[in-house]
């Protein structure tokens, strides 16, 4: 069995890939929607040389059935090189989810060090849809005040802080999960009054409300006054766009 080894890995491990790739949106989870054609390959790829492996294998056992070997004489890596089949069946039948409230509040978000500026106007709508990432950064840094007086509308995932504040947060990722920043935005108004389970996805409409001055970690987190909050499912992509 020891010389199928190789084959059963590669196996595996390119089912994984492709289960989430190919035949499932899961890989957005952990990567950027660009990358999917590189998984798909490398999957084909893991498979391709996994069914090698085992013809060789095959090929292997079958020539050494002519041949006597010593007593106590044993093919192959140790056994405990089958623990390395623990990930790829993670993967295959239990793939991780996305990265959610404890990853949020163990990222520290990068503020000050970009300054402060005008952004261009936003596009017409009431309530115009804007991404977590992009409220955050008009809030925090644009001295035209473009959030002011419109109704926007967010969309992330639920976080708590101290004294019964909750945030709409969203993770933010340029590559793949391993880089991850946030951006959240802390909800006031009536209607943030009873907040939602930690990691329930809720879409958030209301009005930008100024905080502390523009550039520095008091205007951190920013603040929508909400008039409508709704819980809605998790989307098939769970991260933020800039």
């Amino acid at each position: 069995m020891r010389r199928y080894g190789s084959a059963v890995l590669l196996l595996l491990m390119g089912g994984a890939v492709l289960r989430i790739s190919l035949f499932s949106e899961l890989y957005l989870r952990y990567v950027q929607p660009a990358l999917r054609p590189y998984l798909v390959i490398s999957g084909v790829l893991l498979m391709l040389l996994g069914s090698v492996a085992a013809v060789r294998g095959m090929r292997q056992g079958e020539e050494e059935e002519g041949h006597d070997h010593p007593q106590g004489h044993a093919h192959g890596g140790p056994r405990i090189a089958w623990l390395l089949t623990l990930p790829a069946l993670a993967l295959l039948l239990f793939p991780p989810p996305a990265l959610g409230s404890y990853s949020a509040s163990r990222e520290e978000a990068q503020r000050a060090a970009q300054g402060v500026g005008t952004f261009s106007a936003l596009p017409a709508g009431n309530p115009l849809d804007i991404s977590v990432a992009q409220y955050s950064s008009r809030a925090i840094y644009d001295t035209g005040h473009s959030l002011k007086g419109r109704t926007l509308r967010l969309t992330g995932f639920v976080t708590h802080g101290s004294h019964g504040t909750w945030y709409v947060t969203r993770l933010l990722v340029t590559c793949c999960a391993a880089d991850a920043t946030i951006s959240k935005v802390e909800i006031h108004g009536d209607e943030a009054d009873g907040a939602p389970q930690t990691d329930s996805w809720v879409t958030v409409t209301g009005v930008w409300i100024p905080k502390g001055k523009l550039g520095t970690d008091g205007a951190w987190p920013p603040v929508l006054k909400a008039t409508t909050v709704t819980q809605v499912k998790e989307p098939a992509d769970p991260y933020d766009k800039r």
